[in-house]
């Protein structure tokens, strides 16, 4: 089995390192591309003895187990240039937050009649074989796929499948997650320091902190607001603590913040549909590739917001048609 990431930025790096550290794949039997070769993750992979191309067809070529880690605004543009690449020995993997498998299997099935498509969504902590994973599979997708898919995304954490219709709020929670644990432990450092400590010293105690509660979350049956209140004893400092954190709000704040990226999520497939692209959106060498394809027009106000932007595949003539 050989793997492809379409996309080399810090999802592919993720996981590269996590399946090479697991020893479920060889660096040797990865294959990334990536039209920017100065990413700091590009030299990463390289390092570890990934094989790096600009060249996402290459990719292709060399994989079977092909993973679309691009933002989500970018997978058309890659599915209408790898579609025809697609062969019956490959299984389409999405990453890409929002994007359907049914947008996805469109797309294909102007090229294959059965193309093999699952979608995924996992978080960075898969860089420590401690990430969060869940998959769906796609209406051509084979109960083995599933089973690679698991047993490859079960070796650098927890992988379990679900409803298509979930994944978004997954999204929110376990996806978008280690962003809001990082806010945390950065937060509760800079209390530390305010009290006394030495920043080193206070990162190292909240990072323990969360790492120990986690781990005594999962070995326990318990409720988390059952070991919350067996920290907490009567009149003493915790509890006391606690009371801050209901006043500001702690509690809303978190469930905000989850049902802000699950919506967030849902618009990135609404974009993704349009397949309209924001100059301004994308790096500028992925901009530069995109320009230089057939079918690509530049319009005054591509994307609704009265600013200028790209429509992808949209128009019947070639070249670049320009608006005033």
């Amino acid at each position: 089995m050989s793997v492809g990431f379409i996309g080399a930025g810090q999802l592919a790096h993720a996981l590269v390192k996590g399946f090479t550290a697991a020893g479920v794949i060889a660096a040797h039997r990865i294959t990334a591309s990536s039209p920017d070769t100065d990413l700091p993750t590009v030299t990463g992979l390289r390092k570890m003895g990934v094989t790096l191309t600009s060249s996402n067809k290459e990719a292709v070529n060399r994989s079977d187990v092909l993973f679309l880690a691009v933002k989500p605004h970018i997978i058309p543009f890659v599915l209408d240039e790898i579609g025809p690449d697609i062969e019956d020995r490959h299984l389409i993997v999405s990453c890409a937050a929002g994007v359907t498998i049914s947008s996805i299997e469109k797309k294909l099935l102007q090229h294959r009649s059965a193309p093999r498509v699952m979608r995924c969504m996992t978080n960075t902590p898969v860089v420590v074989r401690e990430g969060a994973t869940v998959y769906a599979s796609g209406t051509h997708a084979e109960v083995e796929d599933g089973k690679l898919l698991e047993q490859l995304m079960a070796s650098v954490g927890f992988c379990t499948e679900v409803e298509e219709d979930l994944i978004d709020a997954v999204t929110g929670l376990s996806g978008s997650g280690p962003a809001y644990a990082f806010t945390a432990l950065d937060a509760l450092a800079d209390g530390g320091v305010k009290m006394g400590l030495p920043r080193r010293l206070a990162v190292r105690l909240g990072a323990q902190a969360l790492l120990g509660a986690a781990k005594m979350l999962l070995d326990s049956e318990q409720h988390p607001g059952q070991l919350k209140d067996n920290v907490c004893s009567p009149g003493g400092a915790t509890i006391h603590a606690l009371h801050f954190l209901e006043s500001g709000g702690f509690r809303s704040l978190l469930i905000n913040a989850v049902e802000a990226s699950c919506i967030r999520t849902r618009e990135l497939q609404f974009l993704a549909d349009q397949e309209r692209i924001s100059p301004a959106a994308i790096k500028k060498t992925t901009l530069d590739k995109v320009l230089q394809q057939p079918g690509v027009t530049v319009s005054g106000d591509a994307n609704g917001s009265g600013r200028p932007g790209l429509n992808l595949f949209n128009n019947r003539t070639s070249g670049i048609k320009k608006k005033n």
